[in-house]
């Protein structure tokens, strides 16, 4: 089988774009899981919600893309402040399991309340007007949108990063969910601080919804089948790796490109086999620290 140039670099375009989807919400996980200690199954569900919602304020309200950009990760972060105050704070001493049945039934609730309202035919609306067309590289057209997306979604996977692992803030995130009572002897809130790095991880996945929303239709099933996939991309990863979110999302992302140029009829599950193979041979994940 041939396969042309501009094919394979389109089709590796478009694994590095559905990759940015994956490191940011995988990475919304790790900072939500490393942090808390729970499996947010809620996540997609999330991500669904700022794509509507950013929807619902441009069509209703004539509100712009770049205002909604900042606005809906700052709405629905309220929305998982108010999760986390009022359901998940009982339940940090718990089993893993209790998380995961929880959020399973938030998400269940979350999307029926929008399929109510909107069914499941997919919603859409046009990419920002600075943003449309296509640039000429030469070998080929790259769409501007896009190529936003990669780069908007790489400075907040790594701005992340370097506030969890590199500042003070991050310090005491970390030590925080380790020793709570030092923490809170130095004059730290740790229940707020827990409280609040709850609503960050969401509000990621909400900008990743608000990103993805012109290039995928907005549906309030959209989130089903990813979230599942960034599931899996958090256990190759590691659970609660920050970087290894990020790297095992993009890197994953151009797998997925490539099979489907390849072998298109494995781009679906590759993903999966991979997870299986990193999980016989490293189950702590690729980046992972053993116990």
């Amino acid at each position: 089988m041939t396969i042309s140039l501009p094919a394979l670099l389109s089709q590796l375009l478009l694994g590095l774009v559905n990759g940015s989807f994956y490191a940011i919400l995988s990475l919304g996980l790790a900072v939500i899981f490393g942090l808390l200690n729970v499996i947010n199954f809620a996540h997609g569900a999330l991500f669904m919600m700022g794509a509507i919602v950013t929807w619902m304020a441009m069509n209703y309200w004539d509100i712009s893309y770049w205002v909604m950009l900042v606005a809906a990760p700052l709405i629905v972060g309220v929305f998982g402040v108010l999760i986390e105050r009022l359901l998940l704070r009982w339940i940090y001493k718990l089993d893993h399991l209790y998380g995961l049945l929880l959020t399973l039934g938030l998400t269940l609730l979350i999307e029926g309340a929008f399929r109510s309202a909107y069914g499941v035919s997919g919603l859409s609306y046009d990419t920002p007007d600075a943003l449309t067309g296509a640039t000429d590289m030469g070998f080929m057209m790259l769409p501007n949108y896009r190529a936003w997306v990669v780069v908007a979604s790489l400075v907040v996977c790594f701005a992340t990063w370097f506030l969890i692992e590199k500042t003070r803030i991050g310090a005491y995130l970390r030590a925080g969910t380790e020793n709570p009572r030092l923490v809170e002897a130095f004059g730290v809130n740790v229940p707020l601080m827990i409280t609040l790095t709850y609503g960050f991880g969401v509000a990621l996945a909400a900008l990743a919804g608000v990103l993805a929303a012109p290039v995928i239709q907005v549906s309030p099933l959209m989130g089903q089948n990813l979230i599942i996939v960034v599931f899996a991309v958090v256990v190759i990863g590691g659970m609660g790796s920050i970087m290894g979110s990020i790297i095992t999302g993009l890197g994953l992302g151009v797998i997925e490109g490539l099979t489907k140029v390849f072998y298109p009829e494995a781009s679906s599950t590759v993903v999966f086999i991979i997870m299986a193979v990193v999980l016989l041979i490293r189950p702590a994940g690729l980046f992972g620290k053993e116990k």
